[in-house]
């Protein structure tokens, strides 16, 4: 089992937020949910590994 990696690792991380952001741009709240929960689902599917998908939602529940 793979563990969730919790240290920055994004390359460029301003950047890939500036493009989070611009891809936002124009969308009511609705439309930015719903981008979210697509991308949420792209990146699951890219990960793949339940048990670290289990620990991301695990953490994530506990955020905020």
């Amino acid at each position: 089992m793979k563990d969730l990696i919790l240290i920055p690792n994004i390359q460029d991380p301003d950047g890939f937020y500036a493009e989070l952001l611009a891809v936002h741009q124009g969308r009511d709240d609705a439309g930015s949910q719903a981008l979210n929960a697509r991308l949420i689902l792209i990146l699951a599917n890219h990960v793949g590994d339940r048990a670290v998908l289990r620990q991301a939602l695990e953490l994530a529940g506990r955020a905020g």
